[in-house]
């Protein structure tokens, strides 16, 4: 560390340290004017240790995790992450860590406080996923306190054990049946706004967000393939996403439909449907050609605009506007729309969720077309590669250990090539 040394020019007090080399030369950072000795140094002595710390208005030892989650979410979560997964992590920080942690120095937190919380959140009746959801959101946070700022020597949360649950229902990943799902089109036939959005998710595996995004740009109807390279987001605009979380819900809430980009590049990719999509796609296109023509200029179009966004990215708001009105912003033709063009969210879709639940007693989300769409596929002997590939994993693991549950079908199949081996041996 360097040292700091105060010396008298004329009547004057003037301290001086050394700095960081430059280009291999002595460098020295100097303040004179003082007229004690005793101020020169105090004032020297806050000038070092202001170098030390790079700027910061605070020192490592002494700064809160209250004020520390603020800084590790402006610093790196508002521009390294996606803004849904920016709005969870600020939850998590302002609803569960905040109120737990926040009063606590950083360098004094330690792994038993930290246990002593993630029991009381098991015995309070919180699910494993949301206590391991809170406690990884903490973990992330306190990586970066250790790497790369350095201000603590290890992260406590490595060092955590969850309790031990007992595995409910509600975890379990539903796997909708054939004949549920004909149960499923024919409450939501092909009249329904909704029927393209299940077909599209049974028979392709994609996540609500990219279903709902899909524009007649990404179809080829002749080669039988769509792309996915975006999805639809909501998010709030003109403000930040604290500002964001606190007007949640309330009147002055400003939020959009956003373009944004698919989850991991991996899941930017092509891939194939089959006869009964393409069918109902062809017949989706003609219906709304000519709806488009029946609404004349009352017809909605969607325009997508560009914006930035936290990051100084360029993201694409989604704005309606009647057909009769000139508009110089580029169209979008979504296929997920009502009668008179007008967008269709994944907030609609909940309506479906709840008639599902409530009328047909059919347990499920729209993730799970996804999940039996692995399923049947796996099941069937695809290929784990292909599958991984259509879902857009970036992990392989993640398709096996997600998606590939040991069901029935797969368990007499295991048998018999068991079987068959073993009676082709005798």
């Amino acid at each position: 560390m360097a040292d700091l040394n105060a010396r008298k020019r004329g009547k004057k007090w003037e301290y001086r340290f050394e700095a960081a080399k430059i280009d291999g030369k002595r460098n020295q950072i100097s303040k004179g004017g003082f007229s004690t000795k005793k101020g020169c140094l105090e004032a020297g002595a806050k000038a070092l240790a202001e170098y030390n710390r790079s700027g910061l208005k605070f020192s490592p030892t002494e700064i809160s995790i209250s004020d520390y989650l603020d800084l590790w979410f402006d610093t790196y979560c508002k521009m390294s992450l996606k803004y849904r997964t920016q709005e969870i992590y600020l939850g998590i920080i302002e609803k569960h860590l905040k109120p737990a942690f926040g009063h606590y120095r950083l360098a004094s937190l330690n792994v038993t406080v930290i246990q002593e919380y993630v029991n009381k959140l098991k015995l309070d009746g919180l699910a494993k996923n949301t206590v391991v959801g809170i406690i990884s959101t903490f973990s992330g946070a306190l990586n970066y306190a250790v790497e790369p700022l350095k201000y603590i020597q290890f992260n406590p949360c490595d060092r955590v054990k969850y309790p031990k649950y007992d595995k409910k229902e509600d975890e379990v990943r539903h796997i909708i049946s054939s004949n549920d799902f004909n149960r499923i089109l024919n409450r939501f036939d092909n009249h329904s706004h909704f029927y393209i959005p299940l077909l599209i998710g049974y028979h392709t595996g994609l996540r609500i967000s990219e279903v709902f995004a899909l524009t007649w740009d990404d179809i080829n109807l002749k080669e039988r393939t769509l792309t996915v390279d975006k999805i639809t987001v909501k998010r709030n605009y003109g403000v930040d996403v604290r500002q964001a979380l606190k007007k949640k819900g309330k009147k002055e809430e400003k939020s959009a439909w956003y373009f944004g980009s698919p989850k991991t590049s991996s899941s930017i990719r092509s891939l194939k449907f089959g006869d009964t999509l393409h069918q109902a796609l062809k017949q989706l296109k003609a219906t709304q050609l000519k709806n488009r023509l029946e609404y004349g200029e009352y017809y909605t179009d969607i325009y997508k605009k560009p914006e930035l966004d936290e990051k100084g990215n360029t993201i694409f708001r989604l704005i309606e506007i009647e057909h009769g009105i000139p508009c110089d912003l580029p169209v979008v033709n979504l296929i997920s729309v009502r009668e008179n063009g007008q967008f269709i969210s994944t907030d609609s879709f909940k309506y479906c969720s709840r008639v599902i639940h409530n009328e047909l007693h059919i347990d499920f989300n729209f993730h799970s077309l996804r999940h039996t769409h692995a399923t049947i596929l796996v099941e069937n002997g695809a290929d784990a590669k292909s599958v991984q590939e259509r879902l857009g994993h970036s992990d392989i693991k993640t398709t096996l250990q997600t998606y590939a549950h040991n069901t029935e079908a797969m368990e007499n199949k295991a048998v018999e090539i068991f079987e068959k081996s073993v009676l082709s041996t005798t």
